[in-house]
């Protein structure tokens, strides 16, 4: 049971807001990596054209990007533990930024390929990395705001990504839109290795701030340089954790469908380039707003309320789940208008659960183990992330079918929120391990 606050604890409105600061840092990362990834599906057209790709091609594509990322999900929630956020968040956007540049100059597929399998290397550490600062930089009753944040950025990178993306690959050709990915790329990473530090490191942090944090529940950062986690058997064996994965497996497959595939959908139904991108915008504009005002603001709302902590964030996770079975009212319509209102409520639902999701690795994860937990947890995402393109790609020719298979995933996800997941509290640490006074 999470302990009533003390009578002296600082009120938010009586400290400085530099943990903000980080929170739009983080967000303006993950807006940046999404730019980079709904790139490829706005150019999708003019890949078939250059390259000869099929819609199974284009399926096995849009997946490599999520190969290099799963497989590194579990070893990179260990590195986090051992390393820090700052070094391997610099590292990864130096890498991602070195990825759209060579996709720009790919001189063919196996190139073009090689790049978006780099890709995936370069964005591994990103949600488990920042993931991991907010836990250190936010107290438990801001922390599904600070979440929103950044998990807001990708719902409204592809809201704005597919439009800007579509307007550079109209007027320009594909190969210079992923060129203008690979500069702000690298831009991000120039800014994220000068400015982001763990609050311990953190200099223009003030002691008033850095106790709110201490008081409020922030994660407590070890002291020791090389810091132990629960091992990843342990983490794995851990029914809240499993369920935490069942659920984001089912809302990270219907993410994946529908970031490579909803331009491709939109054109099915008989739409331009352009027009196409502008439906596909909708939605992600959408569940922008939803990720950030109920799945960031109102569950911290409610909570420092005095609402309880568990049935706030299992009520958004499950409600939020379910509003994304209308992906389902998609299956029957050949009006966009139509169709465009039902993805925007599954997608608007998802976004809702989405920041609530992103912010449990750092209230269920034994002393250090965040980042592994965080690796676990987006492990199963780019799995999912795998599948969804490469299953749709299969079923290009009957999208209500891939709608149908989402819809399934979600109600297997939801499941798991409910009956493995339970209360949101820390697990126990293993045993012969205990912390230190």
């Amino acid at each position: 049971m999470t302990p009533a606050p003390a009578p002296d604890r600082i009120g938010p409105e009586a400290v400085p807001r530099r943990r903000w600061r980080v929170a739009v840092l983080l967000g303006t990362g993950v807006l940046v990596n999404y730019f980079d990834r709904v790139n490829l599906s706005v150019a999708g057209p003019a890949l078939h054209t250059e390259f000869g790709l099929s819609a199974v091609g284009f399926g096995y594509l849009s997946g490599a990007f999520n190969w290099t990322y799963a497989a590194l999900q579990l070893p990179m929630g260990v590195l986090l533990d051992r390393f820090g956020v700052r070094a391997l968040g610099s590292i990864g956007a130096f890498i991602w930024s070195i990825a759209s540049f060579g996709a720009a100059a790919a001189p063919g597929l196996r190139t073009f390929f090689s790049m978006r399998l780099l890709l995936g290397v370069g964005e591994a550490p990103t949600f488990p990395a920042y993931a991991k600062a907010t836990g250190y930089w936010f107290p438990r009753d801001e922390r599904s705001l600070a979440t929103a944040v950044f998990d807001g950025a990708a719902k409204f990178g592809p809201a704005i990504g597919v439009l800007l993306m579509g307007v550079l690959t109209v007027s320009f050709g594909w190969r210079f839109s992923f060129a203008v990915t690979g500069l702000v790329s690298f831009l991000y990473f120039v800014a994220f290795y000068f400015v982001y530090r763990d609050p311990k490191d953190d200099r223009g942090l003030s002691s008033v701030e850095r106790r709110y944090l201490a008081e409020g529940g922030a994660q407590p950062e070890s002291a020791t340089k090389k810091p132990e986690g629960a091992p990843l058997a342990y983490l794995l064996r851990q029914r809240k954790v499993q369920g935490l994965v069942a659920g984001f497996f089912g809302y990270n497959y219907s993410f994946y469908l529908l970031l490579y595939w909803l331009p491709s959908y939109f054109s099915a139904l008989h739409l331009d380039t352009l027009h196409s991108a502008f439906y596909t915008s909708v939605p992600w504009l959408v569940a922008t707003a939803t990720d950030l005002l109920i799945g960031g603001w109102l569950v911290d709302a409610l909570i420092r309320r005095g609402a309880r902590d568990t049935v706030v964030r299992q009520t958004v996770l499950i409600a939020g789940t379910s509003c994304g079975l209308a992906i389902a009212g998609a299956m029957s319509t050949q009006n966009p208008a139509i169709a465009v209102i039902w993805i925007s409520i599954a997608l608007g639902g998802l976004a809702a659960a989405a920041p609530v999701g992103w912010s449990i690795p750092s209230l269920i994860a034994p002393r250090d183990s965040v980042g592994s937990v965080g690796g676990i947890l987006n492990f199963g995402n780019q799995v999912a992330g795998i599948l969804a393109p490469v299953v749709t790609g299969y079923l290009a020719g009957s999208f209500s079918n891939a709608f149908g298979v989402a819809a399934v995933l979600l109600l297997l996800g939801i499941a798991g929120y409910i009956f493995l997941l339970g209360k949101i509290e820390p697990v126990p640490e293993p045993a012969g391990r205990h912390l230190e006074a």
